[in-house]
């Protein structure tokens, strides 16, 4: 199969591409020019800060070699995953791991319902129900997944509140409105001492890194509680959802708030956003 190789636009450093894929449909995909932009930031930082740990030998980023991609094809055909490697050494020939998957970001809802009927404060910490999605995960080996409704951002609108409302109303079907959705990435970078940056001052984006060591996803958590009817609880679950169409085949299972740690004690999702939940309120922020 044939490669071909040029020199980025910007940073000058050399891109090699897989057979099939052009250089316009890489510099035109969002999380790869910023996976690159953030990158170059932090490999600047080295030079600039003398407390830096790298400051006497700093890293280089040599190259970078896309081994393969994948084109999603709902609604129109785009790029939607790519798997590279890039080259980072320093002088002394000691290098970085540089194997990097690339899907962009994604968002994730903690929705509570709480009855209506539910007068007191105390009874209220026992009566917050949370719903999950089940879903086949045939990345994690699972046609059973239980975690937090999730999904991606668009890259061309980078909408988070957006994308939340969408994928309540796609895996739950309870429409919402983006004012009424609370981040709690966003307020918890608020109270952070450093802010929205990593230890050496880069700008990071509000979010969670499930897999910092190989994939540039982040997940922007939000949380929206409402009050039901009590025998509305009953609704969600076991409900059938998702878009069919699309391949997703979801289930909706209703636990109690307080058992939310060991129902989804797989997923990352849902133990952030427990974290942050439980940190925030403990700050009086929500």
């Amino acid at each position: 199969m044939s490669t071909i190789t040029f020199s980025h636009p910007t940073y000058k450093v050399p891109i090699t591409l897989p057979s099939g894929l052009s250089q316009e449909q890489l510099l035109a995909f969002h999380p790869f020019s910023s996976w690159l932009s953030t990158l170059q930031a932090s490999l600047s930082a080295q030079h600039t800060d003398p407390t830096h740990p790298f400051h006497a030998a700093p890293y280089t980023l040599n190259s970078i070699t896309v081994q393969s991609y994948d084109l999603f094809r709902h609604p129109v055909p785009r790029l939607g995953f790519v798997k590279l490697t890039a080259s980072i050494t320093n002088r002394n020939r000691e290098s970085l791991p540089g194997a990097v998957f690339l899907r962009g970001p994604s968002v994730a809802v903690l929705v509570i319902l709480v009855p209506e009927d539910v007068g007191s404060v105390k009874d209220e910490e026992k009566e917050r129900w949370v719903i999950l999605t089940v879903q086949p995960r045939p990345a994690s080996g699972s046609l059973g997944f239980v975690e937090l409704p999730a999904g991606m951002v668009d890259d061309e609108t980078g909408d988070f509140a957006g994308a939340a409302a969408r994928e309540m109303e796609e895996e739950l079907e309870m429409k919402i409105r983006k004012g009424d959705l609370v981040c709690l990435s966003e307020l918890a970078g608020d109270v952070q001492p450093e802010g929205a940056t990593d230890q050496s001052g880069v700008p990071l984006p509000h979010g969670m890194y499930p897999s910092p060591g190989a994939c540039d996803e982040y997940i922007r958590i939000y949380m929206h509680e409402r009050r039901v009817p009590r025998a509305q609880l009953a609704e969600w679950e076991g409900k059938l959802t998702g878009l069919r169409e699309h391949g997703e085949k979801i289930t909706l299972k209703l636990i109690k708030m307080k058992d939310l740690w060991r129902q989804a004690a797989r997923d990352a999702k849902a133990l952030s956003a427990l974290a942050l939940w439980e940190g925030l309120k403990r700050e009086g922020k929500i």
